[in-house]
């Protein structure tokens, strides 16, 4: 049978609340909503500092906070629609200033679920990074 396409774009939106909480227990939250308890996130090094590649809620939360810190009054929004088919879902996403609506930053996802729609893995891309970030 295959899965039904909401079951991306709820996974998607699920990962979106979580890169967007900005209260400490507001994140965690969303952390463990979105991703299954050994859940995994993967990104690529930035310019001089080492890549993401964490596992369980604790390292997706510090992933998302030093993020956070990295980029104050920014927000990820996603570009696009989310494409899926069996466990697995790619989407594309901005990250934007508030103040203005620049997005300097964006990139590309993969995500694969669990049975109950949780994420298992995140691979990311970065598709466009500013010389100074």
């Amino acid at each position: 049978m295959p899965a039904s396409p909401d079951r991306y774009d709820i996974a998607v939106a699920r990962y979106f609340e979580a890169w967007n909480a900005r209260e400490p227990g507001a994140l965690a939250h969303a952390v463990a909503t979105a991703w299954a308890p050994h859940g995994g996130y993967t990104d690529p090094p930035p310019e001089g500092g080492p890549p993401a590649d964490v596992r369980g809620h604790e390292g997706i939360v510090a992933v998302v906070a030093a993020a956070q810190a990295q980029f104050p009054g920014f927000v990820f929004r996603r570009t696009g629609s989310v494409d899926g088919h069996h466990d697995t879902a790619r989407f594309s996403w901005e990250l934007v200033r508030e103040a203005d609506g620049a997005a300097p930053v964006a990139g590309s996802d993969v995500i694969t679920l669990d049975a109950e729609g949780r994420i298992m893995t995140v691979l990311g891309f970065l598709d466009r990074v500013p010389a100074e970030a």
